[in-house]
């Protein structure tokens, strides 16, 4: 029996991915290399050294990464600050989480401020019992400390619990943390590798209401 349900924030509750790719194409192109949604997606999921290394791994050790990274983040939460668009399904299923007494937490691999932002721009805090974010846990996804962190902060076990995530980076660390989870891809359908690794895959939202009944 499931007591409580662990959300990643970008790409599966915020349609923020779409936006960053903007902001990453716009910064590169500036810089006049080249920049695909290949390699993007090789950023998804991933906290901030995550993403550093892609970036250096693909382009060389003198990249401009920290230029790239704050010019980007800088533009991008300048746009989120005026509005952050939700996910097909979100507020219904928030809604029916809180009618059926379903422990919540958001596991972002975004730091404290950016995601304390988000959420209440977003006007979506007050679903929530927590929050944990990237700046607050030692390893960052695909390292499960975020979620085994979460499920100690909600008080259940890792049965107790159920991940939905849209990354590769957050499926693998849902299920090294012996964690189920479910996921809901957004630019990026999992490969097999992963997706064996999810209890299923779903359209949107919506669906994982439809799981849990």
């Amino acid at each position: 029996m499931k007591k409580a349900i662990i959300f990643d924030m970008d790409g599966l509750m915020i349609d923020s991915e779409r936006v960053t790719y903007e902001e990453y194409c716009r910064k590169l192109e500036q810089l006049e290399y080249n920049f695909d949604e290949n390699m993007y997606r090789r950023c998804l999921g991933k906290n901030k050294q995550s993403v550093y290394q892609v970036f250096i791994d693909h382009y060389g050790k003198d990249f401009p990464i920290t230029e790239v990274w704050d010019d980007v983040h800088v533009s991008l939460d300048s746009r989120l600050q005026q509005n952050v668009p939700l996910k097909t399904g979100i507020i219904e299923l928030l809604t029916f989480l809180k009618e059926n007494g379903y422990k919540t937490i958001v596991a972002t691999s975004s730091s404290r401020a950016r995601a304390d932002m988000i959420l209440q721009v977003a006007n979506i805090r007050h679903y929530f019992d927590d929050t944990i974010c990237g700046d607050e846990v030692t390893c960052g996804k695909p390292n499960p400390e975020i979620f085994l962190t979460a499920c100690k902060k909600l008080g259940v076990t890792t049965e107790e619990a159920l991940v939905l995530e849209d990354s590769e980076a957050g499926i693998t660390a849902a299920y090294a943390g012996n964690i189920d989870v479910i996921c809901v891809p957004d630019m990026k359908y999992p490969e097999e590798e992963f997706a064996t690794k999810t209890l299923k895959i779903v359209d949107s939202l919506l669906d994982v209401i439809e799981h849990l009944k």
